[in-house]
């Protein structure tokens, strides 16, 4: 028997320390943690899919936490049962112990880990669905105040246009046009097509 763990945070910039420390607690050798810096919306993440790839029948699986699985309740579900039943570990959520497959193998403990395991796949996705709800509705609430988002625009003066007409007839190169005005030229054709 081996033992892994699995660590995942949404982004580059969150920090992982908090599982990291929890999973070292667990003596488990580093060479066997395995984290992702990517949301958790599906399974297609690099260092899980190797992970994956590694587990053999009776290895154990230590998480943190549900939601560090993923974000999506039937995924999570799906997941759950390919690691358990089809490969054939245990997994040890340590937040919540009623996610640890080594106890109760009988039917009652199956069928409480089962019914905790929906309750709080459902939480993640639902907590999912409501950062996603909340970044729209601060997005928004930042466009009503005016804040722009992406690169801010380019003011171009009317003689850009004059060069644009003389480019078209072949009178000036467009890396002249390029460099005169500091912009790319994704940027000199989007402003000839809106014009």
């Amino acid at each position: 028997m081996k033992i892994y763990g699995y660590v995942r945070v949404s982004s580059i910039d969150q920090n992982e320390d908090r599982q990291m420390i929890e999973m070292e607690r667990k003596n488990i050798a580093k060479q066997n943690i395995y984290m992702d810096k990517q949301f958790g919306k599906d399974f297609n993440r690099s260092q899980y899919r190797k992970l994956v790839k590694r587990l053999k029948k009776g290895d154990l699986l230590y998480l943190l936490s549900i939601d560090r699985l993923g974000r999506n309740y039937e995924e999570i579900q799906k997941e759950w049962r390919i690691l358990t039943k089809e490969i054939g570990i245990d997994i040890c959520v340590l937040d919540m112990p009623l996610l640890d497959t080594r106890q109760n193998k009988d039917l009652m403990g199956t069928f409480i880990a089962d019914l905790v395991l929906q309750i709080l796949s459902f939480v993640a996705q639902n907590e999912r669905e409501n950062i996603r709800k909340r970044q729209k509705q601060g997005i928004e609430a930042a466009k009503l105040r005016g804040v722009q988002f992406g690169r801010p625009k380019i003011e171009l003066p009317t003689t850009f246009y004059f060069y644009v007409e003389k480019w078209q007839h072949k009178g000036i190169s467009m890396n002249d046009i390029l460099s005169e005005y500091g912009i790319s030229e994704s940027t000199f054709y989007r402003r000839i097509k809106s014009r």
